[in-house]
């Protein structure tokens, strides 16, 4: 159902796209939006290693909303800062692409936000009064992971 890399040797191993996942604070959610455009917009997240999902935080409307109740399939990229070889001027971007469904979290969950919040600081009081302050005006949603394929790309 999803392709195979083209470049094999450019190829992440799955140990290599979960430390991006891990690393990483933003990436890039692709929905299916208007008219058949796609519509990709950058976004910060949480990925939860022991359930393989990845969590983000929005608001209640807006384009990216419509689209997901019109189609749940989803494309999130991540990619890394990258680095240049001695004496090139090239960089080299390790990235991560995963495919997958999306849903709205019913319950909300404190727990969610804050383990977000925490990749940004770990100032607990602001987190909390952050929180309490925007919960209900926000929705979390979760990318439940079909498939999930890495590679590093020289920009030369």
């Amino acid at each position: 159902m999803f392709r195979e890399l083209t470049r094999k040797k450019q190829k992440l191993t799955h140990e290599e796209c979960i430390e991006i996942l891990n690393q990483e604070l933003r990436g890039v959610l692709a929905v299916n939006g208007d008219d058949g455009y796609p519509y990709a917009l950058p976004t910060n997240f949480y990925f939860d290693e022991e359930t393989h999902k990845i969590y983000f935080h929005s608001g209640k409307s807006g384009h990216k909303m419509d689209a997901i109740a019109n189609s749940d399939k989803v494309s999130f990229c991540v990619y890394d800062k990258g680095y240049h070889k001695d004496g090139h001027w090239s960089l080299n971007i390790r990235s991560v692409i995963v495919f997958g469904r999306i849903y709205i979290v019913d319950s909300w969950k404190d727990e969610l936000m804050v383990k977000l919040c925490k990749r940004f600081t770990k100032d607990s009081d602001y987190i909390y009064n952050e929180i309490e302050k925007f919960k209900n005006n926000t929705t979390v949603l979760c990318l439940e992971i079909e498939h999930m394929t890495g590679k590093i790309v020289n920009e030369a």
